[in-house]
């Protein structure tokens, strides 16, 4: 989480950090929530399938049994991309 937190722009990182600390779980939990819902209706313009894994990574702060999954979810994304460039 450290290493994509810090690949992330300035203001965002900033965001992400704010939102991580433990004295901001009533703020976090709801920002997870509304970005899931926000990724479950990402038929609607502006929203998209792009909120669900933030929401979730938000969620796993909380929910600790969330994140071993997400975690071997993003390593598979991320071989997966590096595989893709790596193409001509």
């Amino acid at each position: 989480m450290e290493r994509l937190t810090g690949r992330l722009p300035g203001r965002l990182r900033d965001a992400v950090t704010w939102l991580r600390k433990p004295s901001r779980r009533p703020a976090r939990l709801a920002a997870a929530l509304a970005l899931i819902g926000g990724g479950l209706l990402s038929f609607l313009p502006i929203l998209g399938l792009w909120m669900l894994p933030l929401g979730f990574a938000l969620l796993s702060e909380d929910i600790p049994a969330l994140k071993p999954r997400l975690e071997a979810m993003a390593r598979a994304v991320e071989r997966f991309v590096s595989r893709f460039r790596k193409k001509p």
